[in-house]
């Protein structure tokens, strides 16, 4: 992993997937990277886990429906539950562009979504964004919206330590920051 690989802002998502999307002049729309990028930001799992998905690697179960994978880079299983939306969502992406539940999602490769991205960042004028920024995005925003529960980002990243994730997602030094600029005290 690149270490100055950045977490997007929601922002700079917004703006890469619908950039993606859409398209611009001298790139013509992607909707199979915009889509496989939103479910790493909606998941959290790796590019190249997400590239490998298949519509029947979700099953239901009871009233939820839930993902079980082995991570491609780590071989640690994972099993966690799919929001009914995000699920929704992949089985209209999959019934548009006509995928069988045994074909993958996202029949491109890790490099295509990765040059895609890259395209549409020098488009947009944004550095430090990689594909792994969408990972990251997802940790950033579990750690604001779960009341900055580290141990609880820690185990959805699969983490060895709250250490590592705390240093994953740059949450360390920020809470520095904040704390040292709600320090200042710069009245007479």
């Amino acid at each position: 992993m690149n270490k100055r690989t950045i977490a997007l802002t929601t922002e700079q998502y917004k703006e890469i997937i619908s950039t993606m999307k859409q398209g611009f002049s001298g790139c013509r729309p992607h909707e199979a990277a915009a889509a496989a990028l939103m479910l790493e930001a909606n998941l959290g799992l790796r590019i190249s886990d997400i590239l490998r998905l298949r519509l029947r690697d979700i099953v239901r179960d009871g009233e939820r429906y839930r993902l079980a994978i082995t991570e491609q880079k780590t071989g640690k299983a994972r099993v966690f539950t799919v929001p009914l939306a995000l699920y929704q969502f992949i089985r209209c992406y999959c019934l548009d562009h006509q995928i069988q539940e045994g074909q993958r999602i996202f029949p491109i490769t890790e490099r295509t979504v990765q040059r895609c991205l890259k395209l549409v960042c020098d488009y947009l004028g944004y550095t430090g964004i990689s594909t792994h920024s969408f990972r990251k995005f997802y940790a950033t925003e579990i750690y604001k919206h779960s009341g900055y529960n580290i141990a609880l980002v820690q185990q959805l990243l699969q983490h060895s330590s709250a250490a590592v994730t705390q240093r994953y997602i740059g949450i360390q030094q920020r809470e520095l920051e904040e704390a040292i600029e709600g320090h200042l005290k710069l009245e007479i």
